[in-house]
């Protein structure tokens, strides 16, 4: 089984270079208006297709959860070598649990962490943190 995500992009070529860092893949697929990932680990199919425009969605993100901590940080080694990095938080309290978590943002803005979980916790969030803050510094509810 793999989710299946059709996301709106402006760029392919931008979008497929920031797909590809994301995930640690080639597209299987790369025409002028279209591109697809499959990956297995995550179980996804990533289909990004050509349009004029994209709408902004400022009250949504992305994720991937990781299995461990070393994921994490080969996550965070990658998407810094491409310049990728919005933020990175580590063994922080966020939507009820501590995790660890890099933060990076595509070419049409959209908000995507790679991230694992270190325990359940029975706080929100932490006064303190970084979490749910956008590029901007506008605290937002990423996990309501």
């Amino acid at each position: 089984m793999k989710t299946h995500l059709n996301l709106t992009t402006t760029d392919v070529a931008k979008s497929v270079e920031f797909y590809g860092v994301l995930l640690d893949a080639t597209p299987q697929k790369v025409l002028p208006d279209y591109a697809l990932f499959v990956t297995e680990e995550p179980a996804l199919e990533l289909a990004l297709d050509l349009a004029e425009s994209v709408p902004s969605v400022a009250d949504a993100h992305y994720g991937i959860c990781m299995d461990t901590v070393e994921e994490v940080n080969r996550a965070i080694d990658r998407l810094q070598s491409a310049g990728l990095v919005a933020a990175v938080e580590r063994e922080q309290t966020c939507c009820y649990a501590n995790q660890s978590k890099v933060w990076a943002v595509d070419p049409m803005g959209r908000r995507w962490e790679v991230y694992t979980v270190h325990t359940e916790t029975e706080e929100r969030d932490a006064d303190n943190m970084t979490c749910c803050t956008d590029a901007q510094g506008s605290r937002e509810s990423c996990c309501a």
